[in-house]
């Protein structure tokens, strides 16, 4: 006969198949009485599961209840569980990348060794579709379970001209703005506040003592960082136009919006081409002052040249 822990681990896993039990079926597959039974079924729901009585025959069923209690998965469903995380966090589906995350970092936490290895040889056998670059699951996952645990993290990083430099931080929290992930970090280095691509990150393990979190930055702060720190250039030009209309023609992974005035805003945009700064600037349909870089201001001069030139003499 089963320990009681074991067969009320085993009487759950029962109920959550899609069927009704009736007492003796149930009493059956645990090698029990009916009245035992029945006590289990009341120790199920002192721990919070919502077991409900069949009307008019002595069985049960696993109901929904106020509150998700654990799950117990077979191997079959928690391989399944694990993928669908992984796509979800690539932003397959948008608004539950972080979500996803934390998700699967739990799960991943408690899956045996040989789960693990099938779910890594089917995601490297998927066809995942195409967007920003993409990212290590293992260093989502690696990153993830040190920002919630409030682990020191060590990496080496290649910056957008392909430096290479190796930064110890304390990890806040990751961000996903639907292209790329970011790590939102207090660099110990810099004594600062940094925003790390995790496609440009590799992970040393093991992680680092803990520390306590440090004050949350503001959200300005952090957006200022995505949208221009992870780029190859910076750009600053004021917009003649209200802050409003300026910020509804860029996402907020590229570009920061602060109003200077009533018609005048202020954009500090980033990108890793000087054509796709142009393009953003071109499209604005509002006058505007390049301020830098240089470079941005140079290519500029030379498109509008070439555009003027491109439709002859007025």
């Amino acid at each position: 006969m089963l320990e009681t822990s074991a067969r009320l681990l085993k009487l759950l896993s029962l109920l959550q198949s899609p069927r009704d039990w009736s007492g003796a079926a149930l009493a059956a597959e645990l090698g029990v009485g009916v009245r035992t039974v029945r006590r289990d079924v009341e120790k199920l729901r002192t721990l919070g599961y919502p077991v409900d009585a069949l009307p008019g025959v002595a069985g049960y069923r696993l109901g929904a209840g106020a509150a998700l209690p654990p799950l117990l998965l077979d191997d079959e469903e928690a391989v399944a569980v694990a993928i669908g995380l992984r796509a979800a966090a690539t932003g397959s589906v948008a608004g539950i990348e972080e979500s996803s995350v934390r998700a699967l970092t739990k799960l991943e936490q408690v899956l045996p060794s040989r789960l693990r290895h099938r779910i890594k040889l089917l995601q490297a056998v998927a066809v995942t579709p195409s967007g920003g670059p993409p990212v290590d699951p293992d260093v989502l996952l690696t990153t993830a379970a040190a920002s919630r645990d409030h682990q020191r993290l060590r990496f080496d990083y290649r910056n957008h001209d392909g430096t290479a430099t190796t930064r110890t931080t304390e990890p806040h929290r990751l961000v996903h703005t639907g292209r790329r992930w970011y790590l939102v970090a207090w660099d110990l280095d810099r004594s600062d506040w940094r925003t790390f691509r995790l496609d440009r990150l590799e992970p040393r393990i093991p992680t680092g003592p803990r520390f306590t979190p440090r004050e949350i930055p503001d959200l300005g702060t952090t957006a200022r960082g995505i949208a221009s720190g992870g780029y190859r250039y910076q750009a600053r030009f004021l917009v003649q136009a209200p802050a409003e209309q300026v910020a509804d023609r860029f996402a907020p992974s590229v570009a920061t919006v602060t109003p200077v005035d009533a018609t005048t805003t202020l954009v500090e945009a980033g990108a890793n081409s000087l054509d796709e700064l142009a393009l953003h600037l071109g499209l604005l349909g509002h006058p505007f002052e390049v301020q830098s870089p240089p470079e941005l201001i140079e290519h500029v001069r030379g498109l509008a040249t070439r555009l003027a030139a491109s439709v002859g003499p007025l």
